[in-house]
This record gives C-alpha cells, sequence and structure tokens, in this order.
C-alpha cells in the first residue's frame, strides 16, 4: 500500500515536472501588491504554473514586454500608438484592477488630514509653492497650524505608471503644468528629489520631515502616511478610497474602448476621486508559447471569477462588471 503511496506522488510530481510552466512578468508597482497576492494564489492552486513578477515600473515593463524578454509587462500608463507599432510582439491591454494615487505629507505637529487643490501640488512641484505655510495652501485648510517650513517634493526618478497618473491628472487641472513639463511616465521635473518607485518615494516621505510625494494608495496605508484629500471635478474635497474610485470608473466602464486605453483622472462626479486609473497587463497577442499562452489565459480567467473580489481589501477597486465582460472575451483571443 506504501509503495502504491509513494509511487503516486512521485508520478504526480513527474507529472507537475513534465508540464511546469514558468511565466516571467515585469512592471508597474503600482499594482504590486495585488499582482503578488494572486500569482502566490494562482500557483498554490495550479502547482505546475509559477508565476514570477518583476516590480521594476511601468516603463521596465514596457520595455521589456515590447522587446519580448518577458511573457507578460504591466503598466499603470497604457502603451502608446508609437510604442504599440515599435513593439516586437502585437500586445493587447487587459485591464485588472482600478487604484488611485494619493499627496503623502510628513509634517511634523499636523495630525490633522490637509486637503490639496490640484494647481497647488502642481505648483508645488513647479517650485512656485516653496513653504507649507504658503496662503494658497492655508486656503484650503482653514484652521492648520502650517509651518513656515521649507517643502521637499519627492518624485519617481524611474519610468513610472504612477508618474503617469498623477501628471495626467495635473495637466488637467494645472494650465501651467500642461504648457510644462506636461504628462508622462518619464518627465523633467522642475524641482525635487527623484526615489524608485513607490516603494523609494513612500520610504523618503517617511524619513524626511516637511516632504510632499504621491504614492498608489496601499503604499501610504500600509506605511501608516500621512495622505491628503484631492479637490475633485465637482469642487469637492476627497480623500481616496475604493468607492471614489469606483465613482471616477463609471462613465469610461460604459464607453471603454475595444483596447481598454483610457484616462479616468479628473473624472466627473461629486464622488468621483480625481486621481484614479486602471492599471493593465500587457499581454503579447501570439506567444512563442502556446502551453504559456493557455497558462496565462487561464489565470486571466481566474483572475476575473476570483481575484476581484480580494481587490477591495487591499485598497483597489474591482472592475465594474461591463468591463469584466469585455475582458472575458479578449481572454478567448490570448493563444
Amino acid at each position: 500500500m506504501k509503495l502504491k503511496v509513494i509511487a503516486a506522488a512521485v508520478l504526480a510530481l513527474v507529472t507537475v515536472g513534465a508540464n511546469a510552466q514558468n511565466i516571467n512578468g515585469a512592471g508597474a508597482t503600482f499594482p504590486y501588491p495585488i499582482y503578488s497576492k494572486w500569482f502566490s494564489e494562482y500557483s498554490a492552486l495550479h502547482p505546475e504554473v509559477k508565476i514570477n513578477y518583476q516590480s521594476i515600473g511601468s516603463g521596465g515593463g514596457i520595455r521589456q514586454v515590447s522587446e519580448g524578454t518577458v511573457d507578460f509587462g504591466a503598466s499603470d500608463s497604457p502603451m502608446t500608438n508609437d510604442q504599440l507599432s515599435a513593439a516586437k510582439v502585437k500586445v493587447m491591454h487587459i485591464p485588472t484592477v482600478l487604484g488611485a494615487v494619493v499627496p503623502v505629507y510628513n509634517i511634523p505637529g499636523i495630525n490633522k488630514d490637509l486637503n490639496f487643490s490640484g494647481d497647488v501640488i502642481a505648483d508645488i512641484y513647479l517650485g512656485k509653492i516653496t513653504k507649507w505655510n504658503d496662503s494658497r495652501i492655508a486656503k484650503d485648510n482653514p484652521g492648520a497650524n502650517l509651518p513656515d517650513k521649507a517643502i521637499l517634493p519627492v518624485y519617481r526618478s524611474d519610468g513610472s505608471g504612477t508618474t503617469f497618473i498623477f501628471t495626467d491628472y495635473l495637466s488637467k487641472v494645472s494650465s501651467g503644468w500642461n504648457s510644462g513639463p506636461g504628462k508622462g511616465a518619464s518627465i523633467k521635473w522642475p524641482t525635487g528629489i527623484g526615489q524608485k518607485g513607490n516603494e523609494g518615494v513612500a520610504g523618503m516621505v517617511r524619513q524626511s520631515p516637511f516632504s510632499f510625494g504621491y504614492v498608489e494608495l496601499i503604499y501610504a496605508e500600509t506605511n501608516k502616511m500621512s495622505f491628503g484629500a484631492v479637490r475633485n471635478a465637482s469642487g469637492k474635497f476627497l480623500k481616496a478610497s475604493t468607492g471614489g474610485v469606483t465613482a471616477a470608473a463609471a462613465g469610461a466602464a460604459k464607453t471603454m474602448p475595444a483596447d481598454y486605453r483610457v484616462s479616468i483622472t479628473n473624472a466627473p462626479g461629486a464622488d468621483a476621486y480625481p486621481i484614479s486609473s486602471f492599471t493593465w497587463l500587457l499581454i503579447p497577442t501570439h506567444s512563442t508559447d502556446p502551453n504559456k499562452a493557455k497558462a496565462l489565459a487561464d489565470f486571466l480567467g481566474w483572475m476575473l471569477d476570483h481575484g476581484e473580489s480580494e481587490a477591495a481589501a487591499l485598497t483597489y477597486a474591482p472592475l465594474p462588471k461591463q468591463v469584466q465582460d469585455m475582458v472575458r472575451k479578449s481572454i478567448a483571443t490570448v493563444k
């Protein structure tokens, strides 16, 4: 009996080994917390599939999937037409979840939540607002004892989807920003200090008194950082929440383009958090390894069936139902 059990176990291991799929991906840090959870859970259910993911920033994810050096990429900034044309492989965007970028700050002695208007945030990074007690910050925060201290702006030094979301928002709410640095995953910052990854920005703001930065919501929550409310298109100051992100996506979900490349920053609606975005997996439409393509398609189906329900617990918003229905049809084309 024991011999039969051992033989069965060995056979199972041999079978898993024979069918093993190592799938390699790289890209955005914005969704890394939930991707890490998903990939681990999926591999536990499917021991023959191991999904390895490097959190190197959206720019790196776009570059590596375009060069064909990974099986999939990940980005919070959709690829441009030029990037898609230049890629060695044909790439499709698959939205996975939605998230929020939040303004974080470290002001000793300030324990209350602060409010930030988009034009004020832009002018901090343009170097036009240099002190925490500037009259424009004070106007949005009556009663706050703001210090006469210099602001240290912190930004992403790597090609970053988080930066794209943040600067996409600033370009919509500040004419000075729109005509100056503009939007992009990598821009020329007028002032401040750069750090790599959401982790790097969060770490620098945490250790630097009177600093100001931007990170994905879960990084602020996990690191117990102060983050501000942002004035939305309706003029209401809102702190980031999954509900606010869902509200921001409501309009786009009804008019989602077939390639899923859409911006929802500064979306209309009183309850819409203004620095919200979809994030995407970048999947080659025709893999050189059909078995890997099949495993990726199966993972994406699992993501819709099981993974989306875990989004809110990690401060992400799940895909709207209309978008999930579209994604199911797109998954069927992965091969």
